[in-house]
Order: structure tokens, then sequence, then C-alpha cells
């Protein structure tokens, strides 16, 4: 019987397990990873920046932990000597209707706790000489790293707290136990007395599995990049945003120097048709069929229709692709680009159409879930296995605890 048992072997989850660790150094910790390796889905193929926490709402999750996690991410890597960069980044805007949305954005990082300066475009040609814009944002804490390296890291900590870590391990089959869980898996099955959830874009499924209606279905969207020719990397120093459309649930179009020094255009943002689907042409049956019939999706889709087309035609048109980022840097062509790796974003969406905009964590018997981490989850893990571990400390009291606290 193990106190704790973790599905997910992404950041998340990774986290989770060392926060549960230190906070229950006695505890027994298993966790489960379906994948080959560590960081296999969204962690591994997100844009490797460390976000400062601009754009959440005040007072929110997301806001929170991502303004800590910002701090306790850099202050990990420098611990751990993990690459990375405090680099900052500049949000601009390139079209007068977008000067009051870039205000906002000004004001909400200041809510948030940010240090953050308005510039004039002069001020942004300082730091980022070839972008075209009217004014733009500074956002200083913004940076980089590697985060497979960071969760590699992570499961080396687990391990060496005495955590059970087990990979090609998919979780089949979850039962309630008079005081836990029985987690089956292909390779066997494992008892708990308390089960954690963070299994990113299988989360709603896994909690579903084990009793609980996170009132949410996981809804994937594919981002697509491209990369600058390492000739045409001199146009970009830094990290350059759009100001997004506040109404619209992604970041737009936007570059991001790399950790290893390679510069990256994108993400667009389209439907998956697999949960997994990291190329065009991946499908799978359940999960098109899953977001088809759910009415969540097709009142989402209604909302955003234009933003959605436009979407699509950025997916299937490197021109539209390429007219998005020369708004930011008008010098970049078509032949400085080249297709790289797409993530796909574990986004949950509600039964009446409206996107969860917060980290959601729900408690079911004896289990907790991380039913909504998309992006900044990895720079805010830290912070998130902190949460989790709270809230399992506030679950049970002294005498009901899987095991004592330090």
């Amino acid at each position: 019987m193990y106190d704790f048992a973790i599905i997910g072997g992404g950041i998340v989850g990774l986290s989770t397990a060392m926060a549960l660790g230190r906070r229950y150094p006695d505890a027994k910790i298993v966790l489960f990873e379906k994948e080959s390796r560590w960081a296999f889905h969204q962690t591994g193929n997100n844009s490797g920046v460390i976000h400062s926490g601009v754009y959440y709402k005040p007072g929110s999750f997301k806001a929170k932990f991502c303004r800590d996690g910002c701090q306790s991410m850099v202050a990990f890597c420098r611990e751990h000597d993990i690459p990375h960069e405090v680099c900052g980044k500049v949000i601009v805007a390139t079209e007068e209707h977008e000067l009051p949305l870039l205000e906002n954005l000004y004001q909400r990082g200041l809510q948030n706790g940010i240090q953050v300066a308005r510039i004039s475009a002069e001020e942004v040609r300082e730091i980022e000489p070839h972008v075209n814009c009217l004014a733009g944002v500074r956002v200083f804490s913004t940076g980089i790293a590697d985060y497979k390296q960071v969760c590699q890291k992570y499961a080396e900590l687990v391990r060496a707290q005495g955590g059970e870590l087990y990979l090609n391990t998919k979780v089949e089959r979850i039962v309630d136990l008079p005081n836990g869980k029985a987690v089956e898996t292909n390779n066997g099955t494992f008892e708990a007395k308390l089960l954690v959830n963070c299994a990113g874009l299988h989360s709603d499924r896994v909690a579903k599995m084990g009793g609980v209606d996170p009132e949410a279905k996981i809804v994937p969207f594919r981002g697509e990049y491209y990369e600058l020719t390492p000739e045409k990397r001199y146009l970009v120093k830094g990290l350059i945003y759009p100001v997004p459309n506040p109404a619209f649930p992604f970041l737009g179009v936007h570059f991001t120097r790399m950790i290893d020094g390679s510069v990256h255009a994108g993400p667009n943002a389209v439907l998956s048709l697999k949960r997994e689907g990291y190329k065009k042409t991946d499908f799978d049956l359940k999960d098109f069929a899953e977001v088809m019939t759910y009415p969540g999706f097709w009142k989402l889709a209604a909302k955003h229709a234009d933003e959605g087309i436009q979407e699509i035609i950025r997916s299937f048109s490197k021109a539209a692709f390429v007219r998005s980022l020369q708004r930011l840097i008008p010098e970049v062509q078509s032949e400085d680009l080249v297709p790289t790796h797409a993530g796909v974003r574990a986004q949950a969406l509600m039964n009446d159409g409206k996107l969860v905009d917060d980290f959601l964590i729900v408690k079911g018997k004896n289990s907790i879930h991380v039913c909504n981490a998309p992006s900044p989850a990895a720079t805010s893990s830290l912070e998130i296995g902190k949460a989790v571990t709270e809230q399992i400390a506030e679950q049970f009291s002294p005498a009901t605890s899987p095991v004592q606290a330090v």
C-alpha cells in the first residue's frame, strides 16, 4: 500500500511527487507515466518560456502561481545548473486599435506585481532593432529554460527522496478501496491511500475513471511552429509578442529565442484531431468523435468562428503565417522560415462553451485531479506541486492523514 500514487510524468506530475516527498518524507510515493520518457507531451513540446504572469486575471491561480513560479523556476535552474536565461520580453502594438489593449496589459502587469514598463516604438527598437510597432510594454522577468532538463532533475530528486517512478506504465482502470484506490496498469496493480491525477491531455478521462466528473472536457489544440534559418536569427534578440486578442485564449504568433539559440515563430492554434496529434495527418476516431459530439465545442466554435478560420488558414498557408509574423518584423520572408515541431495544448472546455481560463484542481474521494494545466503550467510547476500538497494536507485531519508531515 503506497501513500500517494501519481498519474502523469510531465512537469506537473513530477513536481507534485517532489513536493509530496518533501512534506511527507516517510511517505511511499509511486508515479506512473505511460510513455518511455519524462516530459513526452505538453512539457517536452512547449516554447521553453518562463512566463511572468502578465496576462492572467488578478487573483487567479494562474496569476499567482505564474508570478511566484517565475521566481522559483529561475532559482531552481540556478541551483541545479539547468540552462536558462532571464532575457525579458517585449509585447508590441502594431495597430492603433491595439494601444488601449496594450495599456490594459501594462495595468494588469502592475496589478499582478510584475515589473513592467511602457516603452515607445524607439525604445522597442533599442531592444529589438527589427521590430515595427507603435508602442510596447517591456516585461523584465520573462525568461527561457530547458524544461526537459528541469523534468529530468525533478525525477532525480523524487528518486533521491525514495519515490518510485515507472515509465511505460499505462493506467487502465481505477478501483475504489475502503481506504484508498487500486490503480490497475499494464505492469500490475498498485494500491494507494491517495491518488493524484496529473495526466494532462487525458486528465478528464482519468478523473472519470476515478469516479470524478470535472464538468469539463479536454479539447486538444495543436500549436504549429516555424523556425528561423540560422542566417536570419539575428532578426530576433529575445522574445517578441503581439498584443493578444483578450476574447481569444491564445497569445498569437510570436518570436521566441530558445535556450539553444534557435528562434521559433508561432504558434497558431488549430483543433487537433487526436489528443496526441502533432502532425496535421494525425487522427483518432475516439478523440475526434468526443470533440464533435461535445456541445461545448460547437458553442466555442460559433463564438470564435472568425479567429478559428484565420488559425486554420495559417495552418495550411505558409504565406498567411508569414504575413502574421511580418506584422512584428516586416523583414521576415517565407524563405527565412522552416517548419519545426508542433505542440498540443490540453485545454479544458465546459459544456456551455466557456474555456476554463484558470488552473482547475478537483477533489474526489481519496483523490485529487489536476484537470486544466496548460501554459503557464511549466513555469508554475513548483507552485502547482505545492498547492496540490497543501490541498491534500487540508483534506485530511492529523488523525486521518495518510502519513505524518514535517
